[in-house]
């Protein structure tokens, strides 16, 4: 005669679900252990990794700023050949060692901008306009700058209509830049030199409207009035 079956409890059930899972997941565990393990091992490194890169930005920042400290008084003074390359005797380490070797800093950025500048003011176009592409340093002004310096090294190898692209991008970074007015007034000029009078018409139209007391908006007219004569 088979025995009389035990009801069962909810709570009972309830209790043997719980055991049933924690030795479940107890199994899991050390099933995969290693790979948990191996997670959190890689996870520890990615932390200390991000910890070690930012105190090691941070060391480069500061003698990055360090340097740039002793070359800029070459470049204020116009001695841009001896900014770009130092002076061994001084002591002082050139822009380019600067930016080549500390270029993921902030201060190795800003070093690309004037390294960009100097090469620029010595006609050195090509190498001016690799820094001043390769500049991503914060602040909207200086991103503007890079824009416009790249404009200018191209109008300067007569590359009109890049230039104007260029020049007009540096207008769009920051709207309340003051340099906005003489990027329009020179990306419409280099729209001129493109033979493309629409855009400037357009761009010297957007600059009367939108910059009214600007020095560049007085300039306007002239060149309108060339483009009317052409019309």
């Amino acid at each position: 005669m088979l025995a009389k079956h035990k009801k069962i409890s909810k709570k009972e059930m309830k209790e043997d679900k719980l055991v049933t899972s924690f030795y479940r997941a107890k199994e899991l565990f050390f099933e995969f252990q290693g790979k948990i393990l191996i997670g959190f091992g890689v996870l520890v490194v990615i932390v200390v990794a991000f910890i070690l890169i930012n105190q090691n930005n941070e060391k480069n920042n500061v003698k990055a700023n360090a340097l740039l400290a002793k070359v800029m008084p070459l470049y204020d003074a116009g001695q841009y050949k001896d900014a770009i390359d130092g002076k061994k005797l001084e002591n002082i380490d050139g822009l380019k060692k600067i930016a080549d070797e500390y270029g993921s800093s902030e201060a190795g950025e800003m070093a690309k901008l004037f390294l960009a500048n100097s090469y620029f003011y010595t006609s050195d176009f090509d190498n001016a306009l690799k820094y001043y592409k390769d500049f991503s340093g914060k602040g909207d002004e200086f991103k503007a700058a890079a824009y416009a310096g790249t404009a200018s090294c191209l109008e300067a190898k007569k590359e009109y209509k890049d230039a104007a692209d260029y020049y007009k991008k540096a207008a769009s970074v920051a709207k309340g830049n003051f340099e906005n007015p003489e990027y329009l007034l020179k990306a419409g000029i280099c729209f001129m030199s493109a033979n493309d009078n629409s855009s400037a018409k357009e761009l010297f139209t957007r600059l009367k409207e939108d910059y009214k007391s600007s020095i560049s908006a007085y300039e306007v007219d002239k060149y309108l009035a060339m483009i009317g004569d052409k019309e």
